[in-house]
């Protein structure tokens, strides 16, 4: 096959989309979140979307950026990360009750942040509603150490407490309108690859896995690490969806390894500012690579 790669730089400073105009909005900070880099990634999005399918949903923040700026008939959010997925599905379902938990763990924050936090962090979840999960799991994503989800061995969180002194643990306006776009959107808590069951021909799928290490990143936050082997599998996928007929975007690292293994496809570079990362010097601008199958 011709080899179709070509490479753009994708201008951050065009007009800028923030969260103030509505035009994209998260309840959570994600590492490798998408929200600052909606500028760059909309010049790359197809023109019409219909359906829509994000394997890696993290924070959402491509989801709800398509979803006020879109008509879209369907969509359908996935991730691995169970409780992650029981929070989008709590926010869809019961944002009032998850507001009046959350309200409650900010004053309990308030009075002694740190032995709250850890207390809660300890907390045997299975026994939990599914509310009280949801809320269980904001409260620590927003007080936790730059809001990075880790598990350890025994996938139970262990990431210490952050430094913030007003942690913005309650965002009931942001929660309010999350729960609205995602009325009707479909849920699922399943690996990336169960996605090729679901699509067809011309629906729009955005893969944004953890990022092929280039020394500058985490591989992984749950207790399965996602090195090479698992970049080759999601690559697999890319080909079944292209051969489906569907419209395919990979965000992912600027490393050969990636360039390599989508050598046959459109690649675009955009620009990011990456705060959560393993290695300290690491941190700051960085360049991103964009995989697309259509031009």
């Amino acid at each position: 096959m011709e080899s179709l790669l070509k490479y753009k730089l994708i201008d951050k400073k065009e007009e800028l989309i923030t969260n103030e105009d509505g035009s994209t909005i998260t309840f959570v900070k994600w590492a490798g979140g998408k929200s600052q880099l909606i500028n760059q990634l909309r010049l790359l999005f197809p023109k019409k979307i219909e359906r829509y399918f994000e394997p890696f949903v993290g924070s959402g923040a491509v989801f709800f950026y398509l979803a006020q700026n879109y008509t879209l008939n369907y969509a359908m959010l996935s991730d691995i990360n169970k409780e992650l997925i029981n929070t989008y599905r709590v926010i869809r379902d019961d944002v009032k009750n998850l507001i009046n938990l959350l309200r409650k763990h900010t004053k309990k924050h308030q009075v002694t942040p740190n032995a709250y936090y850890y207390n809660v962090r300890s907390q045997e979840i299975k026994h939990m509603l599914p509310s009280e999960r949801a809320a269980r799991f904001v409260y620590l994503n927003k007080t936790c150490y730059n809001g990075l989800y880790r598990v350890n061995a025994k996938n139970k969180f262990n990431v210490p407490l952050g430094i913030s002194e007003n942690p913005a643990i309650l965002q009931e306006d942001k929660l309010i309108k999350c729960s609205k776009l995602l009325q009707n959107v479909s849920l699922k808590q399943m690996s990336f690859d169960k996605t090729v069951n679901y699509v067809k021909s011309g629906d729009f799928i955005y893969l944004d896995p953890p990022y092929h290490p280039n020394g500058n990143n985490f591989t992984s936050y749950q207790k399965d690490k996602f090195l090479e082997e698992e970049h080759k599998k999601l690559f697999e996928i890319f080909k079944k969806l292209d051969a489906k007929g569907c419209l395919c975007m990979v965000s992912n690292s600027n490393t050969k390894f990636i360039k390599d293994l989508y050598k046959d496809y459109f690649q675009s570079i955009v620009k990011a500012r990456r705060m959560i990362n393993c290695n300290g010097n690491g941190r700051g601008e960085t360049e991103e690579l964009v995989i697309t199958n259509n031009n």
